[in-house]
């Protein structure tokens, strides 16, 4: 190989690289439908330094509400658990986000699971929330896997060899107002867990726990 042909692929495969960083945000064609639509989000860095998709009613006021109504987080489509992400580990991180939502939204709100359980003339926020993937990237490449949560998979392999990997999770959410039925806020966030050392590394919920924190932190920021 002669040396011009060298410096072009070398040329070629360092824009390849510099091109191919992993994404801070959920791309459009990793948007589940799970809200009610996408349209008019925007980027933004949240109150814990994060960057999510998001949209704000003009008219958003946290405090005109007393009531949120919130069950549980989702898992939007249906899972199929696999060995690298077990039922297990779908159902802790649900639990626990489910547990930490509740605990943001009780510090300020009355949070009940329905709309017929909410006391009568109290006004009511909507929300609903889901893990809607969970995904294992080859740090800083394009050469990734996106898994959605109805088809939860792992093996993800770089032509460059065994890296270390992101696990992400992807979150999607929206507040209602009860009294229109119209969205006041969504937002679409992909959450970034734990490192991890190869593409056959089980990923687990204790690898989100730090970043779900996080998640907490920027919701009791907004409903503040």
């Amino acid at each position: 190989m002669n040396l011009s042909r060298k410096l072009f692929i070398g040329v070629a495969l360092t824009s390849l690289l510099l091109g191919g960083c992993t994404s801070k945000v959920t791309e459009k064609d990793q948007y589940s439908g799970f809200l009610t639509d996408y349209n008019n989000l925007q980027q933004v860095t949240t109150t814990s330094g994060e960057t999510a998709m998001r949209w704000v009613s003009p008219s958003w006021n946290p405090n005109a509400y007393d009531t949120v109504v919130f069950n549980k987080l989702e898992l939007y489509p249906a899972p199929k658990p696999t060995e690298r992400v077990n039922r297990q580990t779908l159902d802790e991180l649900q639990n626990y986000m489910t547990s930490k939502v509740k605990g943001v939204l009780g510090q300020k709100y009355r949070v009940v699971s329905s709309e017929q359980s909410a006391p009568g003339g109290s006004k009511k926020l909507i929300m609903r929330a889901a893990i809607t993937g969970v995904n294992a990237e080859n740090e800083g490449m394009r050469w990734y896997e996106v898994v959605p949560v109805a088809a939860v998979v792992g093996g993800v392999s770089a032509a460059s060899g065994h890296r270390d990997q992101d696990s992400t999770l992807f979150i999607e959410a929206e507040f209602k107002d009860a009294s229109t039925n119209q969205t006041v806020a969504k937002v679409v966030r992909k959450v970034f867990g734990s490192t991890l050392s190869n593409a056959s590394q089980e990923i687990t919920a204790k690898d989100f726990k730090v970043a779900i924190d996080k998640l907490a932190s920027d919701l009791q920021a907004f409903v503040r």
